[in-house]
């Protein structure tokens, strides 16, 4: 069964799975493009090709619940109060006023205003939290555990962020507080390769679906995975423009890191299927 509408989709299914995929969406609706510097720049920081990447899930059986609306719209990953998930390191807000690399996103004076800020939450926060809530509910009631998997990407250099070049896979677990470690073990051995690097609670240790949601003691366990983008598409090295960004999708160039994500949510469900019994 799925849920539609017209910036928000709710894919439902059975198995102790929940996809979300908070920042995959490059939707502004035009009442907020009034002040942006321009729409390419709005859209820059998504979370591109998330949605295709992980299509496969489907096939398990798992929920999805995706949000079309750009995070420069506001970012449903973030504390709805403005409080920092990252203290004393950069970020960006809750309704973003630039981009990762410290661009402005509007032109002088037109950023948000606070009752604008609380507009976006009521249409869009507040509904994107409350369908996950609602399928973590559903899901609850058929399992004694399940899993909530936050689906993220970000570009592998952003010297404003962090330093060097980032980890393939990157697994925020809120510390350890918002999953069991045996499924951070178990997601940690899937993403395992030669080729590819990963790291756990690292930069990203997990936004605000992961550590509101978590609840490992009611049966709930959230995970975060953040890829950097040179794992499933052809990402430009160095710093990024309108004319080469974002690279388009390519199946076949994001085949192989598609297997490691295959046993990441087959690790998950195996894990929430055993916690079951």
């Amino acid at each position: 069964m799925s849920e539609t509408s017209a910036w928000q989709t709710v894919e439902q299914r059975d198995v102790p799975l929940i996809l979300s995929l908070p920042h995959t969406g490059i939707d502004v609706p035009a009442r907020y493009r009034e002040g942006l510097v321009s729409l390419d720049l709005a859209r820059k920081d998504a979370d591109w090709w998330i949605d295709r990447l992980y299509i496969f899930a489907r096939d398990l059986g798992a929920t999805f619940v995706h949000t079309g609306i750009s995070r420069t719209v506001i970012d449903v990953n973030r504390d709805p109060s403005g409080a920092s998930l990252y203290p004393g390191q950069a970020t960006t807000e809750l309704c973003p006023t630039t981009t990762f690399d410290g661009e402005s996103l509007y032109r002088p004076g037109k950023a948000p205003a606070a009752p604008a800020i609380a507009e976006r939450r009521e249409l869009y926060f507040e509904p994107y939290h409350a369908a996950l809530a609602r399928e973590i509910s559903r899901l609850r009631e058929r399992h004694p555990c399940i899993v909530l998997y936050d689906c993220h990407s970000i570009r592998s250099v952003i010297p404003r962020l962090f330093e060097g070049m980032l980890p393939n896979f990157n697994i925020g677990t809120n510390a350890g507080a918002s999953c069991a470690p045996q499924l951070t073990a178990a997601v940690e051995a899937a993403c395992r390769s030669d080729r590819l690097t990963t790291v756990v609670n690292g930069r990203f240790k997990g936004g605000w679906i992961t550590r509101s949601f978590g609840a490992p003691g009611k049966g709930v366990h959230a995970v975060q995975m953040e890829l950097a983008c040179r794992g499933y598409m052809r990402e430009p090295p160095g710093p990024i423009s309108e004319r080469d960004w974002p690279r388009p999708w390519d199946e076949i160039f994001a085949s192989p890191i598609r297997n490691n994500l295959r046993g990441v949510l087959d690790a998950c469900l195996a894990f929430a299927h055993t916690k079951s019994q």
